[in-house]
């Protein structure tokens, strides 16, 4: 079937529609639920003060500390919906375009107005540390139903500093952390760079990595380090802040290492982290030989330069904007209805921003707005690559809907199973492509590489990533690295990731600079983890259908309830096994040799 595209006409891209949530910044509905959100923020300032609901000796459960748990997890759920829907249809716009000062000014205001929320969520914690939560949760049906949500942050409350010094790190913070990624968003947003005479916003010119032309890769990838060039004082000087600021806080809480604070939030031990690293670094050997096969196709004799990473081999399709969507929905449609309907409803609501433009952020992303309703940031360029990038952001669209019914305590889900139903979704979209392609040996070699060059973004892309911002971290300890060391720690991660596989002179030095992510500790192994995750569930979907969507939709509504190894045994996987993620890296290698066997043919 043809899914409508909403109001874009042919060779348009769509940008998404917000004003079913308010019809401006200016208007009376937004300024109204902003000042609630604020007022509510200071009502239970006081309330928390009249409950003494902070850190202290142990309580007994009584009926006035029940009621006082119901209470607090009632305000929490009803203010968190709130500033869900705020907050994102301001990043809505501010992502959207980085010159709209409005929105820019109302998001500063919002975010000073909320930050005292901060403190009252680790109030709440150290609260609840004080507290014999199974006999609260045996008396209370709030509480049971928040139970996971509740222990979280019990256990958090033991890395906190003194109640004081967690209200002024809130305050800080929006001078200090999130000032220095707006200004990363800021600065990224803006630049452009000249590729063959022509000036572009960075988000194009990264997009012709899958050009074409091989001439115009190298010219934009060349054109792309000279406009890094000249923002890496302020980039540099932005990381540095951010990761001291790090570092200090990690120390103050008594976190020993930068990483464990990730690990505890994403719900996974350092265990089954080493186990998936281990299958990782076995497997590079075989991506080294992927990136060799590719440069030798590609006429390069000392492994793949960084501009032909992700460059198109075979006969690869190009797609008009509807045919990628009539592309995505066809492949979902092989999993259920549910998931295609999902697909006509985003594009029918104009819920997708694909058009790369000045003053947008590149990549690609999706927020819940209200529940069940999303928005898709992407920057279509009409490889493959970037219809996969479509169906791995409706599949996080997707999750979201499966979400809907749980409260914002229920559904605050950790990273590492964020990327379950994207993954999913993204394999769904390869199986589809693969079987489409079928004797079609030209077009086949196109679909495996397009999936093989996104693969090994995550798995030796992020691999690098990973090691950068551990020797980051550790360095930043010891004093400011400069723009240079930057280089050299990042020249050294690609080399450590990517062995022989890239052209030891063109990698890419200032890749710190063009990634966010470091401005979330660690927001890089969660990728690999929801890859190989959703490998590894498609695997079980093969093996028994039925059987799998009958449990899949429950799964993903539950990855607020639960830790990463237990919501992973619901299907018999044991993440702590490095034999479960060899097995999905084995999924991986076995299209590595068929591309290997068919670039040499």
């Amino acid at each position: 079937m043809t899914v409508t595209a909403g109001p874009a006409t042919a060779g348009e891209l769509p940008h998404w529609d917000l004003t079913p949530f308010f019809p401006s910044i200016e208007s009376r509905q937004f300024g109204g639920l902003g000042e609630e959100v604020a007022a509510e923020v200071g009502r239970l300032q006081r309330r928390f003060d009249e409950l003494d609901v902070r850190a202290g000796a142990p309580i007994e459960i009584t009926d006035e500390v029940v009621a006082t748990a119901d209470e607090v997890i009632g305000a929490f759920n009803r203010l968190l919906t709130r500033m869900r829907m705020v907050g994102s249809y301001l990043y809505g716009h501010t992502t959207t375009d980085a010159t709209d000062a409005t929105a820019a000014g109302a998001l500063s205001r919002y975010q000073a107005s909320v930050a005292p929320f901060g403190t009252l969520d680790g109030r709440f914690d150290a609260w609840l540390a004080r507290l014999d939560l199974a006999a609260l949760t045996a008396r209370s049906t709030t509480a049971a139903d928040h139970a996971y949500a509740l222990q979280r942050g019990a256990d958090a409350a033991k890395h906190q500093m003194s109640e004081d010094q967690e209200d002024l790190a809130a305050e800080l913070s929006l001078t200090g952390g999130r000032a220095w990624a707006k200004l990363h968003g800021d600065l990224t947003a803006r630049l452009t760079a000249t590729v063959d005479g022509e000036v572009l916003p960075m988000s194009m010119v990264r997009g012709l990595a899958t050009d074409p032309s091989a001439a115009k890769r190298e010219a934009a990838y060349r054109a792309e380090l000279e406009a890094w060039d000249t923002v890496t004082v302020p980039l540099a000087t932005a990381l540095n802040a951010f990761k001291g600021e790090a570092n200090v806080l990690n120390r103050r809480r008594g976190w020993a290492d930068s990483l464990d604070p990730a690990l505890e939030n994403n719900g996974v031990s350092p265990e089954i982290l080493a186990a998936m690293q281990t299958a990782v670094v076995d497997s590079l050997p075989h991506w080294h030989r992927y990136l060799r096969a590719k440069a030798e196709l590609l006429g390069h004799p000392d492994g793949l330069p960084w501009w032909d990473l992700i460059a198109p081999v075979g006969r690869p399709k190009r797609f008009a904007w509807p045919e990628a969507t009539d592309a995505v929905h066809a492949a979902f449609a092989t999993y259920s209805p549910r998931l295609a309907g999902l697909v006509e409803t985003a594009v029918a609501e104009a819920w997708i921003d694909a058009e790369p433009r000045a003053g947008k952020v590149g990549g690609a992303y999706c927020m819940s707005v209200t529940d069940g309703v999303s928005r898709v940031l992407c920057n279509f360029d009409g490889s493959f690559d970037s219809v996969q990038t479509l169906a791995h952001e409706l599949g996080h669209a997707y999750h979201n809907v499966n979400l809907g019914d749980r409260t914002p305590m229920q559904r605050n889900t950790p990273m590492a199973l964020a990327e379950t139903a994207s993954i999913f979704c993204e394999t769904i979209m390869v199986q589809a492509g693969l079987a489409a392609v079928g004797d079609d040996a030209e077009g086949r070699l196109a679909l495996l590489d397009g999936d093989l060059s996104g693969a090994c973004q995550v798995v030796v892309d992020i691999h690098s990533r990973f090691l950068f911002e551990r020797a980051l971290s550790s360095e930043r300890q010891n004093g400011v690295l400069s723009v240079d060391r930057l280089r050299e720690l990042m020249l050294d991660a690609q080399a450590e990731a990517y062995g022989d596989g890239v052209d030891p002179q063109s990698r890419h030095h200032d890749m710190w600079a063009v990634k966010g992510h470091y401005f979330t500790a660690y927001y890089n192994w969660p990728y690999t983890f929801g890859l190989l995750f959703g490998i590894g569930l498609y695997a079980e979907f093969q093996r028994d259908p039925e059987r799998f969507r009958a449990g899949y939709d429950d799964l993903l509504s539950a990855t607020g309830l639960g830790d990463a190894a237990t919501l992973a045994a619901r299907f018999g996987i044991d993440v702590a096994a490095t034999a479960f993620w060899a097995a999905s890296l084995q999924v991986l290698t076995d299209r590595i040799d068929e591309f290997v066997a068919a670039a040499a043919g």
